[in-house]
């Protein structure tokens, strides 16, 4: 039986205009963040994205969610291009579609008390009133592993993990069916990190969740997701099952980035690719394939032409010269 689609995202692109002149402003160029994007998302599955800092993984998310508005593209979710939405469809669709941040201080009013955080999103859709979102409140705490009392307590009185689980909750409120987890863990403690993943592979079995998680570190995308898509420079570059991505790697960056991750033993060798030089600038990215300024094994057509997707095994495409039929 074959996977249902849950979020489609076909051609997308976000380019931020650059603009140059105080009264009467001109546009001299343009940040190319995403560049023809597009990737699926099957319901109840994990798909991780990732790629170095800059890449485009945060746009994207924020594009899909249109907290950003892209400049093409599709995104279809249950089948509805989002984009096209007027902004009362868009505002009774994001019950269906809610984030989780990076920083779990900065995105957490702290003029509010953790109680009042957790229900707006109810007051704002009017899902429930009076008593019965006060205790749906004490529901999502403890759900996420924090206690009914916490909700008359500020964000301040928490540690970093606990006012992600507090980010969570508020997610969870409007009992959504795609959640974009943008880097949710990288500003928290390892021994924290472990447990807010682990929390949310839980919610996922409970609640029947459907994740985007967005991420630099390949060791916590590994332990989530179900499928990995890698980035560089506004384009996704190979796309496959986890296992089949860590174990069978074909583009050179997502070699590179494997041979990265660290290995708790001091004993084990293996080896290192290292890239030479840094990031192009995406406001002026290479010619042909964007990869080719820091590949090791580029070729005379990697500089000109754009290397097209191929599915080199089942469910597993690569957009790279080295692959293609």
């Amino acid at each position: 039986m074959a996977a249902e689609a849950l979020l489609e995202v076909k051609n997308l692109v976000k380019h931020f205009p650059i603009t140059q002149g105080i009264i009467f402003s001109k546009k001299v160029g343009a940040v190319q963040a995403v560049d023809d994007v597009s990737f699926t998302v099957n319901k109840g599955e994990t798909l991780g994205l990732v790629g170095e800092s800059g890449c485009g993984k945060s746009t994207t998310g924020r594009v899909i969610l249109r907290l950003i508005e892209a400049t093409s593209g599709e995104v279809r979710f249950e089948g509805r291009n989002i984009l096209t939405l007027n902004a009362k469809e868009m505002r009774e669709l994001r019950k269906d579609m809610q984030i989780i941040f990076q920083d779990p201080y900065a995105s957490l009013n702290p003029r509010m008390t953790v109680g009042d955080i957790i229900a707006e999103p109810l007051k704002i859709h009017g899902l429930a009133k009076g008593k019965e979102r006060q205790k749906r409140v004490q529901e999502l705490l403890e759900v996420v592993g924090l206690a009914s009392y916490h909700a008359r307590r500020y964000p301040h009185e928490f540690s970093g993990g606990q006012r992600q689980r507090i980010g969570i909750a508020r997610a969870l409120a409007v009992r959504p069916k795609l959640i974009i987890c943008d880097e949710p863990v990288s500003a928290l403690d390892v021994s924290i990190q472990a447990q807010v993943i682990n929390l949310l592979q839980d919610l996922q079995k409970e609640f029947g969740l459907t994740y985007l998680f967005i991420a630099h570190d390949l060791s916590v995308v590994k332990h989530i997701s179900d499928r990995v898509a890698v980035m560089y420079l506004g384009k996704i570059v190979e796309l496959a099952d986890k296992y089949e991505l860590f174990d069978n790697a074909q583009h050179p960056y997502t070699q590179a980035l494997l041979s990265a991750i660290p290995v708790p033993d001091p004993h084990y060798k293996r080896e290192r690719t290292i890239l030479q030089g840094d990031v192009p600038s995406p406001i002026n990215p290479p010619s042909g394939c964007r990869f080719h300024t820091r590949c090791p094994k580029v070729m005379d057509i990697c500089k000109v032409q754009v290397p097209e997707s191929v599915e080199v095994s089942p469910n597993h495409w690569v957009a790279c010269h080295l692959v293609r039929k």
